[in-house]
Parts: C-alpha cells; sequence; structure tokens
C-alpha cells in the first residue's frame, strides 16, 4: 500500500436503535440546508420576502430528488434490467443507496420551482439567479455522500491523493483510485464563489447568473467524467457513445446551451418581480446590503417618501415645502407683510415730524422768558 492515500470510512451507516442513519442522506440535507439558507439572504436582499425560499424549496427538493433518480436509473439501467442486472429492479427505488443523476435533479427539481414561481406569482428567473451560488455549495457537500458509499470514482492513479476502495466496493487490494467525488467537490465549492462574486460585480439578472453556474458546472463535470468508473460486480455500467460517457456528451449540450442563453439574454432589462402583488418587500433587507445583491422589482420609492414623517402630509409638488402653504396665499401674504411694512415706516415719519415741531415752537417761548 502506498504510503500516502485517503482512505475510504468503514462505514456509511449507523443505527440509532433500529433507524438507521446514512452519511449519504445526511449529506444530502445539509447541502439542502446551507442552499437553503444562503439563497434566503440572497432573496432578502434582493427585496423579497423571509421565507419565499424555504417555501420554494419544498417542492423543489421532492421533485428534485425524484428526477435525479429516474436519470440515474434510466442511463444506468443494466444495473437493474437485463442480463447484466446487478440488482434488483424493486432496488431501484432505494435512493439510499446512492445514485442521483444531477440532471434529472436540476431538470425536474426546476418544474417543482417554476409552479411555486407561479402560484406565488414571481419570476422564475429571479428565483434561479438567487439560487445558483446555493446550489454549487449544495453539491460540494452531497458528493462527500460518494465517498461514504464508496461510489462514482475514478480510474486507477499513483498520485499521493489516490482513493481507497474495498474490495465489495469494486476496488482491487494496493490499487489507489481518482477520488472524483474530492475533484468535484472542490470545483463545486470554487464555483460557488466565483458566482457569489460575479453575482456582485456584473449584477446578472434574467438566469443569466443560473447559466452561468450552468456553463461553469458542466465545464467541470466533462473532464472529471472522462475519469471516472462505475463498476459494479466487477463490470463497468457506464453507457458510452462514440467513444465518451453519455454524462459527458450531456455536458457538451448543456453547455452550449447555457452559452446561447447568455447571448440571448444579452440585452434583457425587463423588470423581475421579487415581491408578490398587493404585498410589502422586506424593510430589514431590501437596501440590498446582505451578499452585495441590490433591490429588484420593489415599489419606487422618491427622495420625498424615503424621508417623509409617517402620518404628516406630503410635501407640494410643485412649491416643495409646506403643501397646506398653496402660491396664491403665499403672495397674499407677502403682499400683506410688504403693506405693513410701508405703513410703519410712514407712521414713525409722522412722529419724527411732530417731534420736531414741537421742538422748534418750544425755542421762542424760552426765549421769551428770558
Amino acid at each position: 500500500m502506498p504510503l500516502a492515500s485517503i482512505p475510504s470510512p468503514s462505514q456509511g451507516v449507523w443505527y440509532l436503535g433500529i433507524i438507521p442513519i446514512r452519511a449519504y442522506a445526511l449529506c444530502i440535507v445539509l447541502g439542502v440546508v446551507v442552499a437553503v439558507w444562503l439563497s434566503e439572504r440572497r432573496w432578502r436582499a434582493r427585496g423579497g420576502q423571509k421565507g419565499t425560499i424555504v417555501d420554494i424549496a419544498v417542492p423543489a427538493v421532492i421533485f428534485g430528488l425524484i428526477g435525479g433518480r429516474l436519470y440515474h436509473v434510466i442511463t444506468d439501467w443494466q444495473m437493474y434490467f437485463g442480463s447484466r442486472a446487478v440488482k434488483q429492479p424493486y432496488q431501484a427505488l432505494f435512493i439510499w443507496e446512492g445514485g442521483l443523476g444531477i440532471w434529472g435533479a436540476i431538470a425536474l427539481g426546476g418544474v417543482g420551482v417554476w409552479w411555486a414561481c407561479r402560484k406565488r406569482g414571481l419570476s422564475m428567473t429571479a428565483v434561479a439567479d438567487t439560487v445558483a451560488p446555493g446550489i454549487a455549495f449544495a453539491q460540494a457537500i452531497g458528493r462527500w455522500g460518494n465517498w461514504f458509499n464508496q461510489e462514482l470514482y475514478g480510474g486507477p492513479t499513483t498520485l499521493p491523493w489516490g482513493l481507497e476502495i474495498d474490495i465489495d466496493h469494486g476496488g482491487e487490494p494496493g490499487v489507489l483510485y481518482h477520488p472524483t467525488f474530492l475533484y468535484e467537490s472542490l470545483w463545486d465549492l470554487a464555483l460557488g464563489f466565483l458566482l457569489l462574486f460575479v453575482g456582485r460585480r456584473f449584477t446578472l439578472r434574467h438566469g443569466r447568473l443560473f447559466a452561468v453556474y450552468v456553463a461553469g458546472y458542466t465545464l467541470g463535470r466533462f473532464w472529471i467524467e472522462g475519469l471516472r468508473i462505475d463498476p459494479v460486480g466487477g463490470v463497468d455500467h457506464a453507457v458510452t457513445f462514440l467513444g465518451m460517457r453519455l454524462n459527458q456528451w450531456t455536458s457538451i449540450v448543456v453547455f452550449l446551451g447555457a452559452l446561447v442563453y447568455l447571448w440571448a439574454t444579452r440585452n434583457k432589462d425587463a423588470v423581475e418581480v421579487v415581491v408578490p402583488a398587493g404585498e410589502s418587500p422586506d424593510p430589514a433587507h431590501a437596501a440590498g446590503q446582505d451578499d452585495g445583491e441590490s433591490p429588484g422589482a420593489t415599489p419606487a420609492t422618491g427622495p420625498d417618501e424615503r424621508d417623509a414623517v409617517p402620518g404628516a402630509p406630503a410635501a407640494d409638488a410643485e412649491t416643495g415645502g409646506d403643501p397646506e402653504v398653496k402660491p396664491d396665499a403665499e403672495a397674499e401674504t407677502v403682499a400683506d407683510t410688504v403693506a405693513d411694512t410701508e405703513a410703519d415706516r410712514e407712521a414713525d415719519a409722522g412722529q419724527e415730524k411732530v417731534a420736531a415741531g414741537s421742538e422748534t415752537e418750544a425755542v421762542p417761548e424760552e426765549k421769551k422768558a428770558r
């Protein structure tokens, strides 16, 4: 055995009494929790309401699990049906044994998101852009479930980070294998951070950030898929076409589709609905400070509305001052003020003349007295 290697876990299932606790399921659940938590923060930063992503995640996860399992069974049907089958057909329902195709999970999970968005009156593209980084992080966490199940590993390697695989999982004594689960986990982790950066730097909307996720994931999945082997019962059950695995061809098609979508929507700037009609945005996060997001399609707020005191009358649009003071009334007030001032000046002048006259008359009498 080489001096350096990655050991496989001795077990992937623990029992709490008679209840099995499977590491594969825990990794998936943890990934979903992280994705929902991050997506909820990003959604509220766009002005969306609290709890929206949680509500959408329920049908998305249910549909996604069904779609992921269907894709796995359809593309690896030889494992359950036919002369080369190494499992019983009913075991296709045993999702805890591993086997979830990401393409089916995203496709059918997207149907769940579409249904939830349609029901709530939200823009699906806004939701897709919001959850894109979270999906990448969820995949990075979920791939560790394959490590516990000792599945989806690559061909033999002499690299110091080679993976040990037990004989009952298709491994050979003294042979190490490419830890493709680790490669994909690290790729997805880097992709998640890249999406956060790109979302802040370029403010991609209308599904463009999700398209970047799709393009980035398929780019990594293509070369990682080329390293993988799927030995079950000593037979590689991977479906190939023209020398490449089916998942590689799928990666090429989906990658090109993501690029076409990015180009087709490059100038799209219509308003996206992140708050249902008749409802108000989350006041705590509508400022767009969380995760570098800017508010989405929220009710417009002018400078007077932003600084207004609740219950106070709105400022007059023409004068910009007190709404109770009308232009005519203001002119009358100025005229009255000018008139009062002139009257006061005339009165003062009259008093000064009277005082001067009295003083002039007093002088001769004083002289007579002398």
